[in-house]
């Protein structure tokens, strides 16, 4: 059966290929404004809600014709996946993926269509930005920081929250299946929230029980940030420059950085230029302006404000500590 697989970055699932694929990516997009276009794109038949609709993997089909298509979707798609034969990238390792678990896209994000027979079992919710735009969570679903992680991130789930995710998609699979009435949008809505903060304590859990990785990543994200600072610097290292370095998202680093050391990836490259930064103080004879040029400043004023935001101290006021 052909799958809608969702592919966000280079760390994709691919399939072999061949020039009929390679001809159809070159192609312009396929724009899915709402989801009934998109059923009627899978060949299935209208959502019960015009704004929000739950899909059985093994209903979905895309046909062989439309597989290496690009395309954008104007609503947000969380997929669950129970079970799933084979590996997926996750970090720098390949890992089981049979337990299942869930992967996020917010809308207008790039994605592409791909045949693949892969065995799937699971559902796939889409909910529209109309859906929950007069709630608290239509303001607040950007602290969900997963629907910007890549498919190399998804999140893994033991037996008891595979469990949990399952009866939550089962839960609103019986609301759209209710006829509707006045409270049927705020039960849909609350329910979409319970699931995304079920799905945050779940990351929190898997950023914890994966230690051995993260500690990895941190440690390479250390070493790559000294090597950096090593030498004259053009411009100061940037978060999107650690993670590509690191492959991963951005937002993931960030926030299995916080989970695992309270900090996020700007403060780790503030922490380590600062390291450096009361090493030539200290050790050289460059003044304060060098030094900020050395390290990437186009202003040395920006450097002033940032050393004593960090050290509570001015830079000229840390070398004369030594003297």
């Amino acid at each position: 059966m052909w799958m809608l697989v969702i592919l966000l970055s280079v760390r994709v699932y691919r399939i072999k290929p061949n020039l009929a694929c390679i001809m159809k990516a070159l192609q312009q997009p396929v724009i899915f404004k709402t989801i009934s276009e998109l059923m009627r794109g899978m060949e299935m038949p209208p959502p019960l809600h015009p704004l929000v609709a739950v899909v059985n993997y093994d209903a979905q089909k895309i046909s062989l014709e439309n597989a290496g298509r690009s395309f954008l979707i104007d609503f947000y798609k969380i997929s669950f996946k129970q079970s799933f034969r084979g590996q997926v990238k996750y970090g720098q390792g390949f890992y089981d993926f049979e337990e299942g678990g869930l992967a996020f896209l917010a809308p207008n994000q790039l994605v592409t269509m791909t045949g693949d027979e892969t065995s799937y079992e699971g559902y796939t919710l889409y909910f529209h930005t109309d859906l929950i735009r007069n709630y608290p969570l239509g303001s607040n679903i950007d602290q969900y920081g997963f629907f910007s992680y890549g498919v190399s991130e998804a999140l893994f789930l033991s037996d008891k929250e595979k469990k949990i995710i399952s009866g939550l998609f089962e839960n609103i699979i019986t609301e759209l299946d209710n006829n509707t009435d006045a409270f049927s949008q705020d039960v849909l809505v609350s329910q979409i929230e319970l699931l995304l903060n079920h799905s945050n304590r779940f990351y929190n859990r898997q950023f914890l029980t994966r230690k051995a990785v993260h500690n990895d990543l941190i440690s390479q994200m250390h070493s790559f940030l000294i090597k950096r600072f090593a030498g004259h610097l053009d411009s100061i290292p940037t978060v999107q420059e650690v993670a590509d370095y690191l492959n991963v998202s951005p937002r993931y680093l960030t926030d299995m950085l916080k989970t695992l050391t309270g900090q996020s990836t700007q403060q780790h490259i503030h922490d380590k230029l600062i390291e450096k930064a009361k090493l030539l103080l200290a050790t050289t004879s460059m003044n304060i302006a060098e030094i900020a040029y050395q390290l990437g400043f186009e202003h040395p004023q920006s450097f002033n404000k940032l050393f004593k935001r960090s050290t509570a101290i001015s830079p000229s006021g840390f070398r004369r500590s030594f003297n």
